[in-house]
């Protein structure tokens, strides 16, 4: 997937072409509160396919079996793992491996093998859902499993399994060295489970998320901190990364595993580089045994970056919390697939999560300042309160140098948010944003053109433009 130097050095290429790029300064005192004037499309006006039409069988199957994955035992936490999947949400990650399953099911040279495992394993569905091993090892409490824990109310008793026939092993397609490349239009089980995971992390972030950025609004209805409380919030998230894990390691494949273990990784990555960007961290106590080993001052009194180095953090963490579980689980999802290594499909899937995902999240940070609290489902201007930087405000700041003082202090005087604000929505900064956005979007539509044509990539290709034209 390449180093980070080359990755963040071709996104700050990106950066600084959108940044030449502004409006006549006439033009440039506009409302941000107002609707962005509307950007003639550079795609043909043909229909496109939509791709919530497409999938939405396999979308509403998914969610319903989704459900009867999060159960427990207790009450609260039962409630909580499920709040968020209860109220509307775009489904976007979900709807990436799936729509990507169904470009590149068929191309990749071990597909068939892929293929012949769903048809000939026994309820290959079922053993999905099954516990992972013996209900009194696994101590699963899910009510909606078959599924019961041994007693706790005396001492485990060893058990001696019974002697098992050996399994029946079907003999697989053998590999051939040549492959028929056709699409076939079909999702594997395994496709269907991966797009239950996606979204099971990203709910579980956005749990953690809404306790450290203490949001009260989530989706348009109080946030699960505002609904359960902190502590709850916390375990709800790290629950639903448990039931994820046991999920992923049912999938049969050591490269996907891999893919979405590192996703969970970057999501505390990006979480940290935000805080240190701004200045949330919290310092260990004094009586710490991790004072004597850091010297808090080189993190709280670094020199400041520049222009361009806070371009750099902002992309990098833009990537981090965002496009990388778009990328890597489009990525995984054409893996199980049967795509070899050294085939393109799945750098094709990486490349177009990667450059959408940085789009969406782009667009995100310009919805912040251009569409109202009902709109979003969640309170505007959140990210100024917090501190942060988005893209609206480093344009700004190149047109309006006051703004990096507020920018180094984190917002955090006084009238510095409502200044900031003001001069923001003097600029052009959410206007540049979109085009950047733009930009990230078009590549993404680009790398499409390597895939045969499909009802699967022309639905793809309508997000990228769905994608930048969204207003919530």
């Amino acid at each position: 997937m390449g180093s980070w130097s080359s990755a963040v050095t071709a996104s700050m290429r990106v950066a600084s072409n959108a940044r030449r790029i502004t409006r006549p300064r006439s033009a440039r005192h506009h409302s941000v509160l107002a609707q962005p004037r509307p950007v003639p499309s550079q795609t043909p006006t043909s229909a496109k396919t939509d791709p919530y039409v497409l999938l939405a069988p396999h979308l509403e199957q998914m969610r319903t079996s989704l459900l009867t994955l999060l159960g427990s035992s207790h009450p609260s936490l039962n409630a909580i793992a499920q709040y968020y999947f209860l109220h509307p949400s775009k489904q976007l990650r979900p709807l990436l491996v799936l729509l990507f399953a169904r470009a590149t099911n068929g191309l990749g040279a071990e597909f068939s093998q892929v293929n012949w495992a769903a048809d000939n394993a026994k309820a290959h569905q079922q053993e999905l859902d099954a516990p992972l091993t013996r209900k009194d090892i696994l101590c699963d409490w899910n009510p909606s499993m078959p599924d019961h824990t041994a007693s706790f109310e005396s001492a485990f008793e060893l058990r001696i399994p019974p002697t098992q026939p050996p399994p029946y092993t079907p003999q697989p397609p053998p590999l051939h060295q040549t492959h028929s490349q056709a699409l076939t239009h079909t999702l594997l089980p395994t496709q269907l489970r991966l797009a239950q995971i996606v979204e099971m992390i990203h709910v579980a972030s956005l749990l953690h998320d809404d306790v450290l950025d203490k949001s009260p609004l989530r989706r348009g209805a109080p946030s699960a901190p505002a609904a359960f409380g902190n502590k709850l919030a916390v375990l709800g998230g790290d629950f639903l990364l448990g039931r994820a894990s046991a999920a992923l390691s049912r999938l049969g494949s050591h490269e996907v595993v891999e893919l979405i273990a590192s996703v969970i990784a970057n999501l505390v990555e990006g979480e940290i580089l935000q805080m240190k960007g701004s200045g949330t961290e919290a310092a260990p106590h004094p009586s710490s045994s991790a004072t004597s080993s850091i010297d808090l001052k080189d993190i709280h009194t670094s020199p400041s970056p520049s222009s361009s180095d806070k371009w750099s953090i902002y992309l990098k963490k833009t990537y981090l919390k965002t496009a990388s579980l778009m990328a890597k689980g489009a990525r995984a999802a054409v893996v199980l697939g049967g795509c070899r290594e050294g085939e393109v499909w799945k750098e094709v899937a990486y490349a177009y999560g990667r450059n959408l995902g940085i789009a969406f999240q782009l667009i995100d940070d310009t919805l912040d300042f251009s569409s109202s609290t009902a709109q979003l489902g969640k309170p505007g201007f959140a990210d100024l309160r917090l501190g942060l930087a988005t893209g609206p405000a480093l344009y700004a700041a190149e047109e309006f140098p006051e703004l990096e003082a507020m920018i180094e202090r984190r917002f955090g005087k006084d009238g510095d948010v409502e200044r900031a604000l003001t001069l923001i929505s003097s600029s052009n900064g959410v206007e540049r944003t979109r085009e950047l956005a733009r930009v990230h979007a078009e590549k993404a539509r680009e790398v499409l053109t390597l895939l045969p044509k499909s009802e699967a990539r022309d639905a793809l290709e309508a997000l990228t433009e769905g994608v930048v034209k969204r207003r919530w």
